[in-house]
């Protein structure tokens, strides 16, 4: 049973820097895809950026290019995303997500697990 459990999340100001972890846990497969989604309040779940265990491909939204990354520990059993220069429309429940093959990209509905999500707040 594939175990997804995000951390990190908080309150930062404007500008600020936070690093989410996704601790992921009963893989059956080698090659899998994680992504982080995020959810703000009143709006669709969009994806953020997304990670291939086979290659390391990554895939990022526009709106966060050049201020997010995505990135996997040497065992691939905690994915981060390093949240730099953040905005108030930053401000989301940031999920991560596994599917079980690659090239899906940040299509949220082939991902079939979901992490229980948690609180990014950018505000001054």
């Amino acid at each position: 049973q594939v175990q997804l459990v995000e951390s990190g999340g908080g309150l930062v100001e404007p500008g600020g820097s936070l690093t989410l972890s996704c601790a992921a846990s009963g893989f059956s497969t080698d090659t899998y895809s994680i992504g982080w989604f995020r959810q703000a309040p009143g709006k669709e779940r969009e994806g953020v950026s997304a990670i291939y265990s086979s290659d390391g491909t990554t895939y990022y939204a526009d709106s966060v290019k050049g201020r997010f990354t995505i990135s996997s520990d040497n065992a691939k059993t905690t994915i981060y995303l390093q949240m730099n220069n953040l905005k108030p429309e930053d401000t989301a429940v940031y999920f991560c997500a596994y599917a079980d093959s690659t090239g899906y990209g940040m299509l949220g509905a082939f991902y079939e697990y979901w992490g229980q999500g948690i609180q990014v707040t950018v505000s001054s």
